[in-house]
Parts: C-alpha cells; sequence; structure tokens
C-alpha cells in the first residue's frame, strides 16, 4: 500500500488497479493501455504487488558519416585570424568610448 500512496503523492494520479486475474486475462488491453503512457497497478487481495509503467525510450543510433557529402568544413577553419590576433595580443587593455559598439 505505501508504494501506491507514494506514487499518488508524488505524481498526483492515481493508477488503475486489477487484481491478478483481471491482469492475467486482459493483459494485451493492460499493456496498450502502459504503451500509451499510464500506469497500471496489479493486486493481490486488494494490496499492491506490481506495477506496469512504461520503459523509456531508447535514443536513435547514430551512424558515423551521416552527414558525409552535407557538409563542408574550409581546409584552413583552424588557421588564426590575424587581425584577431593583433587585438588580442596589442589592443587595449581598456577599450575607449571610440572602440565600444
Amino acid at each position: 500500500m505505501l508504494g501506491l500512496v507514494w506514487l499518488v503523492k508524488y505524481t498526483g494520479e492515481v493508477p488503475k488497479q486489477v487484481n491478478i486475474y483481471e491482469a492475467k486475462s486482459t493483459l494485451s488491453k493492460l499493456l496498450a493501455q502502459v504503451e500509451a503512457g499510464d500506469e497500471v497497478v496489479i493486486a493481490r487481495n486488494g494490496k499492491p504487488i506490481a506495477r506496469l509503467v512504461p520503459l523509456p525510450r531508447s535514443p536513435v543510433c547514430r551512424m558515423p558519416g551521416g552527414w558525409k557529402g552535407k557538409v563542408w568544413i574550409s581546409p584552413d577553419f583552424d588557421e588564426p585570424d590575424p587581425d584577431l590576433e593583433a587585438l588580442f595580443y596589442d589592443g587595449p587593455i581598456f577599450p575607449t568610448e571610440d572602440d565600444r559598439l
């Protein structure tokens, strides 16, 4: 019973509760409800013993080379920019009002 109280307290929803006999005879319907995002509690003599919950979706497998032929990188993309280096190393420590945007 503590598990059901915890579920109601933290999720704010009361899951559908079925007994073992009903779970056996309507398992396909219960699984369809779980696939839709619902939770189902299975009980024995009115006491919850198990929970059917949806599994988290697995991420899509990435294939290496998926962007091949779609992206172009310049051969000098990692070369330093002389203008930026000059500002970084030789520029003023505190810019003047004229340098600000």
